[in-house]
């Protein structure tokens, strides 16, 4: 329902904030209608916004960059540095236990990311994994699978092993257009 329309439909409320329901006792008191049945209900109403706000949203309109590909490219090389000085840092000392390990994937992975959103590369979304696994003369397979493009998106990747654990950091770069 448009704003006019409102206008001419309520215009007590737009005077007094509230309008009473037919059902409530001081309503029936003044039109002289008397039932049985007592109900309360009301309508409250919030100002309108004013012309000004109007137009201030109005003027934030951003044209299209029609820009289909990256400008710069994502720097995996810096990007491998990166994951290689962070494993190193946090785990060059450290032993395997199952709760340090499960605190340390979260932390290594947002300091990771954190990292990596300093190059201020734009257009790209990232996906920081990071997992950590004890050696004990045991091999692992670790898979993934991703939907992408791939003259744009990009994965960097690095592996880290010391004598009692092992820890994989990926980093996954997609362009968002």
């Amino acid at each position: 329902m448009s704003a006019l329309a409102k206008d001419k439909l309520f215009p007590a409320l737009k005077k007094r904030g509230s309008v009473c329901s037919p059902g409530n006792h001081e309503f029936r008191q003044k039109e002289g209608h008397w039932r049985s049945k007592h109900s309360v209900s009301t309508v409250s109403h919030s100002d309108e916004p004013s012309q000004r706000d109007e137009t201030s949203r109005l003027t934030v309109r951003v044209e299209n960059t029609y820009q289909l590909g990256p400008t710069k490219h994502f720097p995996v090389a810096t990007v491998n540095h990166i994951l290689k000085d962070v494993l190193t840092a946090y785990l060059q000392e450290a032993e395997y236990d199952p709760e340090f390990c499960r605190q340390m994937t979260k932390t290594i992975s947002e300091v990771i990311k954190a990292q990596v959103k300093e190059l201020m590369i734009p257009r790209y979304k990232l996906i920081v994994t990071v997992y950590i696994g004890q050696r004990d003369c045991q091999s692992i397979l670790i898979g993934s699978r991703c939907l992408w493009n791939p003259k744009s998106d990009t994965v960097s990747s690095y592996v880290f092993r010391n004598s009692t654990l092992f820890a994989l950091a990926n980093v996954y770069a997609v362009y968002f257009e």
